[in-house]
């Protein structure tokens, strides 16, 4: 049995060869967690205020707790090994595939701004597709290992996945919800590609989504609507290019090192969603350009060590783990510069949250489990590694 990642530190004293946690990761991750509460609690205090009965610590609370569970959770998946996760991987895409087929029956799915996307459980609304971007990477990296040839000599071994994935991102946009489709959409193939497929069929692969995709922007008037808005949103300023007209005043506003925690001005009913999808439009107003590039720098940090420890699992030839880990280290990247871009008017308008801070009990969950099971995989993968490759791993993990 492999030993519990919390009895390190006292085994550490008289073992000093056993593995060691990744504190970069671990440090980057808990960094963005507490600044990401002291920015929701800034970003939303005024709304709780307006709340009947008046509670302007409503959505700190709730954010909170989610960062309770979500580290409760980080904990817990640090213990399991990475083997139960390759061997769940078909049992989980199911089980993700399920609940977006729930959310989607009349009385079962919760509808919010014109979206089903949520299953009430008590006090708690469950988010399918939040955990199916957790299980796609799961499932994606086992059957990379499992079929290695077959992916990279055959079109149908490369294509039997995607089946499997457009299932999932055609029930996501039934919801609607494009953006979590493009980043799942993304992240897939960002993983196909790294698994060994045939640069031709990734090149039409690519080209294939890509058309998919600009297909269903033309095909809703609301989509459409968000691009043109995101081209030019000084045109309609009060309309279709509110959002990100608010969200660039605000970074305007905030200057090289911000207006001050708590200072903001666009958060107060100028900035819809700000404590969500537009919290790094609050950020750059109270902490300026600093402010902003400290986030990112935190971010990068993290996508950083999840290839590091992709590379070091992939030295000893530990490939699921080295896949996981790389899928990961896609699906955060692309998520905080999808969410940044928005909010900086370099990408249309998209409902998605920056991971580790924005209001949001799934995303945060979700979240804290992926850094759990990075940070277990850089675990095994010292431990696992043969004496003469264990400077080698090391090296690729530093």
């Amino acid at each position: 049995m492999s030993m519990p990642l919390s009895s390190q530190a006292t085994a550490g004293a008289s073992s000093p060869a056993l593995p060691e946690l990744d504190y970069w990761l671990i440090g980057a991750a808990v960094a963005l967690l507490g600044f990401g509460v002291i920015m929701v609690a800034s970003a939303s205090l005024h709304e709780g205020g307006q709340m009947e009965p008046p509670n302007p610590f409503y959505h700190l609370i709730r954010h909170g707790i989610a960062v309770a569970l979500g580290l409760a959770a980080a904990l817990l998946v640090s213990q399991i090994p990475t083997r139960w996760w390759e061997q769940s991987g078909t049992a989980l895409y199911f089980i993700g595939l399920l609940l977006l087929v729930l959310v989607l029956i009349p009385g079962v799915g919760r509808e919010a701004n014109g979206a089903v996307r949520w299953i009430p459980i008590g006090a708690f609304n469950l988010q399918g597709s939040e955990f199916m971007k957790l299980f796609l990477v799961v499932y994606i990296a086992g059957y990379l290992v499992r079929r290695q040839l077959e992916v990279a000599h055959s079109f149908w071994g490369f294509f039997k996945p995607m089946l499997l994935l457009i299932v999932a991102a055609a029930l996501i946009m039934l919801q609607p919800d494009f953006g979590t489709t493009a980043v799942l959409l993304a992240t897939a193939l960002g993983m196909l590609f790294l698994g060994g497929v045939a640069l031709w069929q990734f090149a039409l692969l690519l080209l294939s989504t890509g058309a998919v995709l600009v297909g269903l922007v033309l095909s809703s008037e609301y989509r459409l609507g968000r691009i043109t808005g995101f081209l030019d949103p000084w045109a309609d300023a009060y309309g279709s290019g509110y959002q990100l007209a608010q969200a660039l005043i605000a970074f305007g506003r905030g200057e090289w090192f911000g207006v001050g925690l708590g200072n903001g001005i666009q958060k107060q009913f100028y900035l819809p969603e700000a404590h969500t999808d537009f919290l790094m439009a609050v950020i750059g107003e109270e902490f300026g350009l600093l402010g902003t590039l400290m986030v990112i720098a935190l971010f990068s940090l993290i996508v950083w060590r999840a290839f590091r420890i992709g590379a070091a699992a992939e030295a000893i030839e530990r490939r699921f783990c080295a896949y996981v880990a790389y899928g990961f280290g896609l699906w955060i990247g692309m998520q905080a510069f999808v969410n940044i871009g928005v909010n900086v008017g370099l990408l249309p308008t998209k409902g998605l949250t920056l991971p580790l801070m924005s209001y949001g009990g799934n995303s945060i969950i979700v979240a804290c489990i992926v850094i759990g099971m990075l940070v277990r995989i850089g675990y095994e993968t010292q431990r696992d590694a043969p004496a003469y490759k264990l400077e080698q791993v090391k090296w690729a993990g530093a």
